[in-house]
Order: structure tokens, then sequence, then C-alpha cells
């Protein structure tokens, strides 16, 4: 592997990581009842998304409460637990798929509801679901060269309008059942955000240190998911097989530099289906008991799925646990980072 695609972290630590839970709970069974008609119409079955996917319910926001709302009570609660002063955060990057506008920025409005510092730079960092490794990664390298002292990741996301708007679109009359298949994933997403708070590790030796990360480009598969506000079509055998493939390019290319295939305490991998949690165990030989699962209740939270469980598990982990981060993001691309708890 090049040494652009491999890095180590020198002087990074995770200070805090919090989430914020929507309210409003839809299970389901909830959303079969929305396509009852159309089920019945194109010869599927009820249970489709329990079934295949293992996914009971999922989440949206209470009326009232947007995914910026959402991002910057998450982003309270981590700046309160890490007793970081929030004039000493040098950085703020929101990694949020869900955006109302273009422009300006979503980060922009994060940062004002936090009230952080003009000092405190600011800006969005997309990238599918890999967004917020990769703004971990990013903020990483700015506190290890000195840049910033602190810096804050956010994420929040709405799976409501989208899904919405997909049940109103499969409960037209020319709807077939292709155009279920196709849009299955969309009524996998869930809502929820979470923050971060990284810092030098020197300054604080209570933290849980960055110690390195790796990923893969393969780009030739960015057609296989493509989505927007309205609709996201996802050809999820062909996403599946590659990005497996991907990721073991990584594994593989990885492997003299990191041992992250034994010796790891936990597995934190992106929050898809039961099928994906699966087959990333069986291809890598993962123990699944090392490997902690959201989806089920949360379904599937997009760039906030895995530091979301990797808060879940915090209370679990103990000083010297080794502790890796992997995800897949439709484009496609693949990371893994590792934390020494």
């Amino acid at each position: 592997m090049s040494s652009n695609s491999t890095r180590r972290f020198t002087n990074t630590a995770v200070l805090s990581v919090q989430t914020e839970d929507a309210t409003r709970v839809v299970g389901s069974d909830d959303l079969d009842d929305a396509l009852e008609g159309t089920y019945q119409r194109v010869g599927l079955r009820r249970g489709l998304l329990e079934r295949l996917a293992g996914i009971r319910e999922r989440r949206w926001w209470a009326d009232g409460v947007t995914f910026v709302d959402g991002a910057a009570m998450a982003g309270a609660k981590a700046i309160s637990e890490s007793g970081v002063d929030p004039a000493s955060i040098g950085l703020m990057v929101n990694t949020s798929v869900s955006r109302r506008y273009l422009e300006p920025s979503t980060a922009v409005a994060v940062h004002h509801a936090l009230g952080l510092p003009r000092s405190c730079q600011n800006f969005d960092v997309t990238n599918a679901c890999l967004g917020f490794v990769n703004g971990m990664e990013l903020a990483a390298a700015m506190i290890d060269s000195g840049m910033v002292e602190h810096a804050l990741i956010v994420n929040g996301e709405d799976s409501r309008p989208v899904q919405e708007r997909t049940i109103e679109r499969l409960n037209h009359p020319d709807t077939g059942s292709k155009d279920v298949l196709a849009q299955f994933a969309t009524l996998t997403l869930g809502s929820g955000a979470v923050a971060m708070v990284l810092g030098r590790a020197d300054q604080h030796p209570e933290g849980h240190r960055l110690v390195g990360s790796a990923s893969r480009a393969g780009s030739e598969h960015h057609e296989l998911c493509i989505g927007d506000n309205d609709e996201m079509r996802t050809d999820l055998k062909g996403l599946l097989d590659a990005g497996l493939e991907l990721s073991e390019e990584l594994w593989v290319d990885a492997a003299g530099t990191f041992d992250w295939g034994r010796g790891m305490d936990r597995y934190v991998v992106h929050q898809v289906s039961k099928v994906h949690t699966k087959a990333m165990c069986d291809r890598f030989s993962i123990d699944s008991s090392l490997v902690p699962t959201t989806f089920p209740t949360r379904g599937n939270l997009g760039p906030a799925s895995v530091p979301f469980t990797l808060a879940g598990e915090q209370d679990s982990l103990v000083d010297g646990d080794r502790v890796l981060l992997m995800g897949i993001g439709s484009g496609l691309n693949a990371s893994c980072l590792e934390i020494a708890w």
C-alpha cells in the first residue's frame, strides 16, 4: 500500500463521544403498513425490512427538531463531557450527509447554535457513510501538526424527508417490484446525531489515543448507490460485493503495518444490516461477539453510525482495549481507524 493510503497519528486522543437520539420511534411494521397496497400489488410480503435487513425500527426527529439541532445538542454534550473550554476549540467539522442547502455549509449553523468562538474554523466534510471517520483523520492531522489544540466533529442525520417521499413514490400505481427493491435501502435509514471532541494526547492523558488508519478507493463503483434529498437508488448486491472486495484489499495491504486481524477488543463496523455485518465478520474471520450492533433499533445512521455505536460501547471498554472503526462509503471508499482505549 502506498504511504498516502496508510497513516499513523502521533499526538491525538478522543476526549469524549456523545449522542443525541431522535425521539420518534418508527417501526418497520409502520412502513409495512404504509406500503401494504404496493406490496400486495407487486407480490412482495410484509416484513421485508426486518426479515432481510434485521431492522425492527428506526427513529425520526420530533416535529420542529432538525438534524442541525441534533448535531448541536450532541456537540454540547461532547464538549461538556470533555471538560474542554469551548474557547480552545480551533476546528469544528460537520460530516452530515443530510443538508438543507447547497450553501452555506451546514457547519455554520451548528457552529452558531453551539456559540463557538470566531477563531474556530468550521466546514463540512461529506463522503457518504465515511464522513465522520474522515473528519477524525483530518482533525488528527491538524492536531498532530500543531494547527489546533482541540477539534469537534459533529454529525446529524434526518431520514424522514427522503423516506416520506419514497413511500409516496412507491405507492404510485406504476411502481413495480424492481422499484421497491432498488429503493429498499432508503427505508433502512435512521435519524440521530453524534459528536466527538479530540485533543492533544500529551495534554490529555485521560484520552484515548488514535493509533492509525488506512483507506482504499474503488471509485469505479460510484454509480452503485446514488441519492439526493428526494430519492436513493441502490444496487444492493453489487454494493455489498464491491464493498467487501475493496475492504479485503485494504485489509490485506494494511497487514504490513497494522495487525488488525488479531488482538482487537472491539470491531465497530458501519451499521447497514444483518447481512452486511455477517458478511464482514465472515470475510475477515472476526468474532461476531466483538461486533456491537445498533442497526436493529436505529437503522443505518449513515456517517453517524460508527461513532454512535462506539458511544454505546464506551462504558464497557477499559484502558488498553484496542478498538477498530471500520466503514464503507458509497463511491466506493473503505477506511479503518484504530483507537487505543
